[in-house]
């Protein structure tokens, strides 16, 4: 984290998954994470894959589809894409592989 501009994309992205969670009664910790720059013509962000690992709570599927559609407040970033590749089921938990762009609000 840089003091002068805050936390990056992937702090926040995490920091607002948390919350979207909690806010869903869903127990979850982030188990993987890595993060590319991206950059298209007009646009830079942050192409972030992360893996989830939540309890099987009730709720917790309705909680997962519900990522694609939801609102994220992430200052200086906005979510630009979220997609769920992959839910799967390992020792009692769900797994959880997502692909998230971030882009940079100017």
């Amino acid at each position: 984290m840089d003091a002068l501009r805050g936390p990056d994309a992937g702090t926040l992205l995490i920091r607002g998954l948390r919350s979207h969670a909690g806010a869903a009664g869903v127990t979850m910790h982030i188990a993987t994470i890595a993060c590319t720059p991206w950059a298209s013509a007009t646009f830079v962000g942050t192409q972030h894959r992360l893996t989830i690992v939540a309890d099987p709570v009730p709720g917790l599927r309705d909680w997962i589809d519900s990522l694609p559609d939801a609102e994220f407040a992430l200052r200086g970033h906005i979510v630009a894409d979220l997609a769920v590749d992959r839910v799967e089921s390992i020792d009692g938990r769900q797994h959880v592989t997502l692909s998230v762009l971030t882009l940079i609000d100017a």
